[in-house]
């Protein structure tokens, strides 16, 4: 076994007389470490193995957007990170918004040029949840994972295209609820990825509310 010849025997048999050797096991190889869970609670940011950037959704939601956005495809975020730079290569253009201004500075330095960002603080109003209205029938998909997430759900809608998907992080947060009625009530439905995020300790979900012949093939 490749481990056994890196690690000398007798560390393996003090290892294997308590609990870390199941934990050395999963940082040398397996889903934790192949994924980059460990490197991302290392780093108290969202990486893949080899130090990209991730979205800080669970993994599950991560594996089935790798597979199916195109470079046709359009998105807005309601929050910018290292989800940002993670859609940036993978599709048309990236719009989103951002209300905390280091934040926003941080992330602009990185963005290449498809990335339009936009710092929108809390205090003025609605401006923030209100941002996706000022574009029509024009996005994909629209990402909610930052403040104020009922209200952004109620402005997203005119933004999507007829075959456009919402992406709700953290959906397993009961506080949410009128906005998940709300999309019912216009005839979305729902796919649930539950598991565990980039170097988070807690399992948690992100959920897709999409409609018929749906862009991502629901």
């Amino acid at each position: 076994m490749v481990i056994k010849k890196i690690v000398k025997p007798p560390i393996i048999a003090l290892l294997k007389m308590t609990n870390l050797y199941s934990l050395f096991l999963l940082r040398q190889a397996g889903p934790l470490s192949e994924d980059g869970w460990f490197r991302s609670f290392r780093e108290k940011a969202p990486v893949d193995a080899a130090g990209d950037p991730l979205p800080w959704i669970t993994y599950p939601a991560i594996e089935f957007l790798a597979r199916r956005v195109n470079s046709e495809m359009s998105v807005f975020e309601y929050g910018c990170g290292a989800s940002t730079l993670w859609w940036a290569p993978r599709v048309k253009e990236v719009v989103s918004i951002e209300h905390d201004r280091d934040w926003f500075g941080i992330v602009a330095s990185r963005a290449p040029q498809n990335v339009d960002l936009h710092h929108i603080p809390l205090t003025e109003g609605e401006a923030y949840s209100r941002a996706v209205g000022t574009y029509r029938n024009r996005f994909h998909l629209v990402v909610i994972d930052g403040r104020e997430r009922v209200r952004c759900a109620f402005h997203s809608l005119d933004a999507l295209t007829a075959d456009g998907v919402i992406i709700w992080d953290n959906s397993d947060r009961a506080e949410y609820q009128q906005g998940y009625d709300f999309l019912f009530s216009h005839g979305f439905r729902k796919i649930e990825f539950v598991g565990y995020a980039p170097g988070c300790i807690d399992k948690t979900e992100t959920t897709f509310f999409y409609r018929d012949q749906n862009c991502l093939g629901i």
